[in-house]
């Protein structure tokens, strides 16, 4: 299907270009004058090679249907990015407040320029001695607990918690994992075998050496935030399980458990749980394994991790980091101690990734690690975090659809209910909200096990107006929808005033039309 062509597309105009993007781009044009130097729009678009309808035709033809996008039913043809900011083939800008990929802000120009140079200048396999790696692998221990020293460089998440794995089960001999539910740790068949979030959901079953440990969630949980102790109670349940896998003769390698569960629902541990399983998986012979792929890198503020939120006296034994590595550059990390890695080395088989730490990657993450310092990012995740915080627990006040707000820094849960004393998960709602964001040029995303939590973990440049802007959008949205089923808030009701009568809606969902 080739790309549409037409010498009626006006002067200026890049070859290949469809009439549509030649519109766009016009489009484009006219808002560039309008802004000032820098501005987000100001950078020439790239023309894009098929029209929107074309390019989901080549898509479904050629890439694996279980390769999803967002906004399935009217996906945006995304064709550049800067900043916070994302744009379609027509020069619309949206608000992105959930790509935590791009950690510094899309196509930051150092990440870029950073890329660029060493590129020109070398790129090879990692056997080659080259300063770049140790440099970085220098740069990132100084981050972390002095026991954790040693690097394994890898392309992805996936890949680094995969060796994780083998690292751990290498360390004792050991060969179970336990793991929470509803977690998700990669894609390949090592981590779908330890992730709840998608074995659960397919025709996988639970191998025998994998343990599920419930979610440490107090607000939907087993054990919740009225419970005396909800930390020691889902502690307890490590430790049971520990003890049964025992008496059937079966040995615990490791617990592994992002710091912050990101697909099980934006879950923050309740403070001194993270401590008392380390202490009960050390007993057994295994390891901690502290799971940063998603929540790393300064995205809770305080904390260049998000572990070290759990105190000083929490260290895991393997940290495993990815995505905002890199910004948006394929690059990942597994960070242990010296004991852990000599006893990977005494295995006898040597450890080789072709492109893990290459020259290139090691000059992106040095680069993002400098952005990161240099512009205060962490920092502006607390101040940002803070008051975007402040101003949703204000609608959770006047919105009843708003049964929690949690999290921390620029990563923060809505989990959307339909009845805040039950806390019935309202996931038709939830999708209806996410579209109709999108539809206000916001982009967010539902997940959680019933996803019904709106995530917002957005770039780290995402300031107090994006905050702000994002919120009356919900707000605009929430107020709607509410009237529209019957719904009153909470502060709008008095004792004596009657309720109006209710009556339901029919819900946007994919393929159908949305008003």
């Amino acid at each position: 299907m080739p790309p549409v062509t037409s010498n009626a597309q006006g002067k200026g105009t890049p070859r290949g270009c469809t009439a549509e993007a030649a519109r766009g781009l016009a489009r484009q044009a006219r808002t560039r004058e309008r802004e000032p130097r820098g501005a987000p729009g100001s950078r020439a678009a790239m023309c894009e090679l098929y029209s929107k309808p074309d390019t989901l035709a080549l898509r479904r033809k050629h890439i694996g249907p279980s390769c999803k996008v967002f906004f399935a039913a009217d996906p945006i043809k995304i064709v550049r990015a800067q900043r916070q900011y994302m744009f379609d083939e027509t020069g619309e800008q949206y608000l992105d407040c959930i790509n935590n990929v791009a950690h510094v802000g899309h196509c930051h120009p150092d990440v870029v320029k950073a890329a660029l140079e060493q590129m020109e200048l070398l790129n090879t396999n990692s056997r080659f001695l080259h300063d770049n790696i140790v440099e970085y692998a220098r740069r990132l221990a100084a981050t972390l607990p002095e026991k954790l020293s040693v690097c394994y460089f890898t392309n992805s998440g996936s890949e680094a918690n995969d060796l994780a794995l083998r690292l751990a089960r290498q360390f004792r001999g050991h060969q179970d994992v336990i793991t929470l539910d509803h977690a998700y740790h990669g894609h390949l068949s090592s981590l779908i075998e330890i992730s709840p979030y998608k074995f659960r959901k397919g025709k996988d079953v639970k191998k025998a050496f994998v343990h599920v440990a419930p979610t440490p969630d107090t607000y939907r949980g087993k054990y919740r935030e009225d419970h005396a102790d909800p930390a020691s109670a889902y502690a307890e349940e490590v430790k049971e399980i520990i003890e049964e896998a025992h008496n059937s003769g079966r040995k615990i390698a490791a617990f592994i458990a992002e710091s912050m569960q990101s697909c099980g629902g934006q879950i923050i541990p309740p403070a001194g749980y993270f401590q008392k399983v380390a202490e009960y998986v050390h007993r057994a012979g295994g390891v901690f394994i502290a799971d940063e792929v998603q929540v790393g890198f300064g995205r809770v503020g305080k904390h260049f991790w998000s572990f070290q939120m759990h105190g000083e006296d929490f260290v895991p034994d393997i940290v495993t980091m990815g995505k905002p590595m890199g910004n948006g550059h394929p690059m990942a990390c597994v960070v242990t101690t010296k004991e852990i890695a000599e006893a990977f080395s005494s295995s006898g088989m040597e450890y080789f990734n072709t492109y893990g730490g290459n020259p290139v990657s090691s000059a992106v993450g040095l680069a993002v690690l400098n952005i990161i310092e240099n512009e205060d990012l962490q920092g502006n995740a607390t101040r940002v975090g803070d008051y975007l915080t402040e101003l949703l627990n204000k609608q959770k006040a006047k919105h009843t659809l708003i049964g929690d707000i949690r999290g921390i820094g620029l990563f923060i849960g809505i989990d959307l209910v339909k009845d805040r004393q039950k806390r019935t998960p309202a996931t038709d709602e939830a999708q209806h909200v996410i579209y109709k964001m999108k539809e206000k040029r916001v982009l967010l995303s539902a997940d959680g096990p019933h996803r019904n939590v709106l995530k917002i973990k957005p770039p780290m440049c995402f300031t107090e107006e994006d905050a702000k802007f994002m919120v009356d959008k919900l707000d605009e949205i929430l107020t709607v929808l509410e009237e529209a089923i019957g719904v009153q808030s909470e502060s709008m009701i008095s004792e004596n005033s009657p309720c109006r009568a209710k009556f339901e809606i029919r819900l946007s969902r994919p393929g159908q039309n949305r008003s």
